[in-house]
């Protein structure tokens, strides 16, 4: 009796020691973490702080943090042959004191679903193993599950997300403009139809967990998007939300139409909620948020006033135009106020071509959700990564916003793909 009474004890503090491992990497703590005294230089919203995690990465786009609080950025080029790296904060300051890296190839695309960490390049998309404490065990052997997508030097970038149901959306863009017969050609028609929304344009689905798929085995899920860089599933709609890059240079094709200032505002970049067979209308209209309209795109016949789309959906929200959404977040974390809960966080990279207009963006900004739906109104959250009060040249920058990611004591996490910093966003 006594040796049974010996052995339970020793189990019960097995499991109690166990336990207690469990989720208690010092990463995921926020306690420790001590912001930076600058704010890592940035303009946050009241109570919170921010610090910079890494520098000097290389490019880093989309990200992806572990439930142990590792760290996965994608470089779209690799640096030292590595296009994957892994930091890890080995004392729980915060900061990444040891990186390493793997996946010779550049590229956007980063997501975890189901023990598998998933990736990007321009043309396919890998998955690898994940153990249980989050780290990669086929590093070099990874299994390819996408392959031969349309890569043509223009919105080549392949983002991706999963859905609950075993399926991932990957983002084709648009080797295009606005689909003229000479690309970004002053005065040069549209193509009709436009033969680029065969294979791109859109958003293809396919299945998660099968190897060499192509497009016969995709499903083209939504179309008429010219290109898409941040892209999420929203797990409390069940439903795919991306943010469209709208399309350049109004008044250097059509100066008969459209001021420099007309351009330099139009057209909007655009937040749509997709469902299965939705069409976004590029090439053949666009997004006016000033008239709050689908307008004909001038390619096509139209004007700037004249309306176009009737089989296209409307956004869900429209921005400023060129600011460039590139990364996507529905928040879910219990760390920050819970107005954020379920609500989208958006990394504008920033404009080049706004003139005569200041340049615009280089900051996070967050869209406040009520039953399932945007309110309309946009907040900058995060701002100052430009490092400048005013950006008045194309490339006047000092960081540029790209990908977003939530970290499992619910902190936010922001790319820059100018100067490789990543940063660390916190709320007390």
């Amino acid at each position: 009796m006594k040796k049974l009474a010996s052995i339970l004890a020793f189990a019960v503090l097995a499991v109690v020691l166990w336990s207690c491992g469990q989720g208690k990497n010092k990463a995921t703590e926020t306690a420790a973490v001590k912001p930076d005294s600058s704010n890592a230089g940035l303009r946050l919203q009241p109570g919170f702080s921010a610090l910079k995690v890494a520098e000097n990465t290389g490019s880093p786009r989309h990200i992806v943090v572990t439930p142990q609080g590792d760290i996965y950025v994608k470089l779209s080029a690799p640096v030292g042959g590595k296009g994957i790296l892994r930091l890890r904060d080995t004392n729980g300051d915060g900061r990444a004191e040891e990186t390493t890296g793997f996946g010779n190839y550049g590229g956007t695309g980063i997501a975890i679903k189901k023990n598998y960490l998933y990736a990007s390049s321009d043309e396919e998309v890998f998955r690898y193993k994940l153990n249980d404490k989050g780290e990669v065990t086929n590093p070099d052997q990874p299994e390819k599950i996408i392959t031969g997508l349309i890569s043509k030097g223009q919105h080549s970038s392949k983002s991706i997300t999963l859905d609950d149901a075993g399926n991932i959306y990957v983002n084709i863009g648009a080797y295009s403009n606005s689909c003229q017969e000479q690309d970004r050609t002053k005065g040069s028609k549209g193509m009709m139809p436009c033969p680029i929304l065969e294979k791109a344009g859109g958003i293809w689905q396919f299945s998660a967990d099968k190897l060499n798929q192509s497009y016969p085995e995709g499903i083209k899920y939504a179309t008429g998007l010219r290109n898409v860089v941040g892209l999420d599933w929203n797990t409390q709609l069940n439903q795919l939300f991306v943010m469209q890059h709208g399309r350049d240079q109004l008044h250097d094709l059509f100066p008969e139409l459209y001021d420099d200032k007309a351009s330099a505002e139009l057209p909007a970049e655009c937040m749509y909620a997709l469902k299965k067979g939705d069409n976004a209308g590029w090439p053949y209209i666009y997004y006016d948020q000033l008239q709050h309209k689908k307008i004909m795109a001038p390619e096509y016949g139209g004007d700037g006033k004249k309306e176009g789309g009737q089989d296209a959906i409307d956004p869900a929200m429209a921005f400023p135009g060129h600011l460039a959404p590139n990364g996507l977040l529905f928040y879910t974390g219990n760390q920050f106020p819970a107005r954020y809960k379920n609500g989208a966080f958006i990394a504008f990279h920033g404009s080049w071509n706004r003139a005569p207009l200041p340049q615009a963006g280089y900051f996070v900004v967050f869209v406040p959700f009520e039953n399932g739906k945007p309110t309309g109104k946009w907040e900058i959250f995060a701002d100052g990564f430009s490092g400048v009060a005013t950006v008045d040249a194309a490339h006047g920058a000092q960081h540029r916003p790209c990908g977003l990611a939530q970290g499992p004591d619910g902190s936010l996490y922001v790319t820059d793909d100018l100067k490789g910093t990543i940063y660390r966003i916190i709320y007390r």
